[in-house]
């Protein structure tokens, strides 16, 4: 459990995951910074401080301060920080998650009081109203779609030319993952699809976004891009893929997992 108001002895060694405006500091040389607050010469008040966890056996703490700018540290997105394992990515996509709900519910959003942090959850209380708040969380679907030896990939207007991915959209109210990611397809690139295999999830911080992943079998339908979301989708040979994301993102890793699958089937 994330804790807060910590009480930090200026010599005690941990990690601290410095964040500014949803990057993280690293040292120069691509580490997450390691050693006691006064050794790195951090500085924070106490409520800009956090125990996110642990990290190498060690306790790993937040810090917000946009003022730490030092000589040896630079600043990295937690996408980029993906290459340095599942553990350090989930506390760096836990770091800046955090510090955007602490700089996002400053003041309560029902009487416009100050809002405070509480000492036994992440939360923060009114305490004229008696409002709570906790970190948004925006469930989205990821759906990697197949038929015989294909996988329909697509690309939006946010990616470059050339650069295409599965299907993703975000979960609407009262809905079921399954309904959504059948939903998404639909209306992204007007294909039906059937028998939803759930893959597993990765947590994406762009800003507070949850990815859950699926795989799931082709019905019908003809590929009709939806302009506002879709520039282009095809069906790929899985042998013949396009560029697609780095397999430490969950998307990338569902495209290879149907890329094995499809080239098993038809090795046999």
């Amino acid at each position: 459990m994330i804790k807060h108001s910590i009480e930090l002895a200026p010599t005690k060694t941990a990690y601290w995951l410095v964040v500014n405006k949803s990057k993280i500091k690293l040292t120069v040389n691509g580490e997450i910074p390691h050693g006691s607050f006064s050794q790195l010469a951090l500085t924070a008040k106490a409520e800009q401080v956090c125990l996110l966890g642990t990290l190498a056996g060690q306790e790993c703490y937040l810090v917000i301060d946009h003022d730490q700018i030092t000589d040896d540290m630079n600043f990295v997105t937690p996408r980029e920080m993906l290459s340095l394992g599942e553990e350090a990515y989930s506390l760096a996509a836990r770091a800046t998650q955090v510090a955007l709900f602490m700089q996002t519910h400053r003041f309560c959003g029902q009487c416009g009081s100050a809002m405070h942090l509480v000492n036994w959850e992440l939360a923060t209380l009114c305490h004229k109203c008696g409002h709570r708040c906790y970190p948004r969380i925006a469930p989205c679907v990821l759906i990697a779609v197949q038929r015989e030896g294909q996988i329909l990939l697509a690309r939006s207007s946010r990616h470059k030319p050339g650069s295409f991915s599965i299907l993703a959209g975000f979960v609407e109210s009262a809905e079921t993952l399954e309904n959504a990611a059948k939903r998404e397809v639909k209306e992204e690139v007007g294909v039906e699809i059937t028998n939803l295999r759930y893959v597993g999830s990765q947590p994406w911080p762009f800003p507070h976004s949850l990815m859950a992943g699926f795989i799931a079998d082709y019905v019908s339908g003809e590929i009709i891009c939806q302009p506002e979301e879709i520039e282009e989708a095809y069906w790929y040979d899985v042998d013949k893929l396009p560029e697609v994301p780095a397999v430490e993102t969950l998307s990338g890793l569902m495209i290879r997992q149907v890329q094995q699958m499809m080239t098993s089937k038809i090795n046999k």
